[in-house]
């Protein structure tokens, strides 16, 4: 009977007669063919901070990296640094106050909005006190987030929600979103003013162009025009406009993207945008819409806070003002 001597590694046999490696030589066969294999890289674990932060509705993402920055936030007592990221078993501080924070992402909902002149997209203007944020519904957790702007003369559509991604990847310049304007101006347009709007004219910050330009109708000395583009810089449509020494009476945004403002909607007025748009909002930047987590009756779950409830803990700007105006009703 033949004996065999069976090394560590199972795809080889050493017959009896034949000299076998010393142990050195078999370790150090082995460390080779481990290093030669591959290590899956594991991906990070928990949220980046200020993701969470801004979810609860206490900043902004860039205002919350600013914060860590500046060294105000603090994850279990130890100062917060950019990169971190939290699995909701810890406690987050602000100038050493707990804040509220929202471990679980809340039901994501798109707002459709109809922007009256006068108002402006910030939410604190000293010299503007009329905003946008005004009109909508109170949220109880997270904030609302504009997807872009338009100035306090320009009316129309705005999109508003609280997925801080969705409205990233709808603003963000790769994604390529098509706006749609209605234009009203002053006086005739020749062809060549046509030509050169397609073509691009040059401005302070660069060249543009409209990718469409299509004559509506008017009447006397008003002419409408619907104009398409896919940036989003200040002003940029009036601007082009008066770049050829035409004057713009009126501007309304009318689309953005696949969603269109509603004829029946008026000014000042929102609505919440169906559930099959916003499927199709989502998938359109490759993005999908997470089901928030339900109890036994089929009821969405509020996110809470973690740990001990008896703290008094800083809560978002949207949910303090709630609560004031509840106890003004109460009194």
């Amino acid at each position: 009977m033949t004996n065999y001597y069976k090394s560590s590694q199972p795809d080889r046999i050493f017959h009896k007669d034949e000299e076998l490696p010393t142990k050195e030589e078999l370790l150090e066969q082995e460390a080779i063919s481990a290093s030669d294999r591959e290590t899956p890289e594991r991906a990070p674990e928990g949220e980046k901070l200020q993701k969470v932060i801004a979810r609860s509705g206490h900043a902004s993402r860039r205002e919350s990296e600013r914060l860590i920055a500046q060294g105000r936030i603090k994850i279990d007592k130890r100062v917060a640094q950019l990169g971190d990221r939290v699995d909701g078993s810890e406690r987050i501080y602000l100038d050493d106050k707990e804040l509220f924070i929202a471990w679980q992402k809340p039901k994501q909902r798109v707002l459709i909005y109809h922007k009256p002149p006068g108002e402006i997209c910030s939410r604190n203007d000293p010299e503007h006190p009329n905003t946008i944020f005004d009109n909508l519904p109170n949220l109880k957790v997270g904030r609302w987030i504009s997807v872009g702007r338009l100035d306090i003369n320009t009316s129309g559509l705005i999109l508003l929600t609280n997925d801080g991604e969705l409205a990233n990847k709808l603003m963000h310049p790769s994604s390529e979103i098509e706006r749609e304007y209605a234009v009203r101006v002053l006086g005739e347009v020749t062809d060549d003013d046509i030509a050169h709007l397609k073509e691009g004219v040059a401005l302070d910050d660069g060249l543009a162009h409209f990718d469409k330009v299509s004559y509506v109708g008017g009447q006397g000395a008003n002419h409408w025009y619907h104009v398409t583009l896919k940036e989003g810089r200040n002003r940029e449509v009036r601007r082009m406009w008066e770049s050829l020494g035409i004057t713009v009476s009126r501007l309304s945004r009318v689309r953005y993207g696949l969603v269109k403002l509603p004829r029946w909607q008026k000014p000042g007025r929102w609505e919440d945008m169906e559930e099959k748009d916003m499927l199709a909002l989502y998938e359109s930047v490759g993005l999908h819409v997470t089901k928030p987590e339900t109890d036994h009756r089929a009821r969405i779950v509020t996110p809470t806070q973690r740990g001990k409830h008896n703290k008094r803990l800083v809560m978002p700007d949207n949910r303090r003002k709630s609560q004031k105006k509840k106890k003004f009703k109460r009194r």
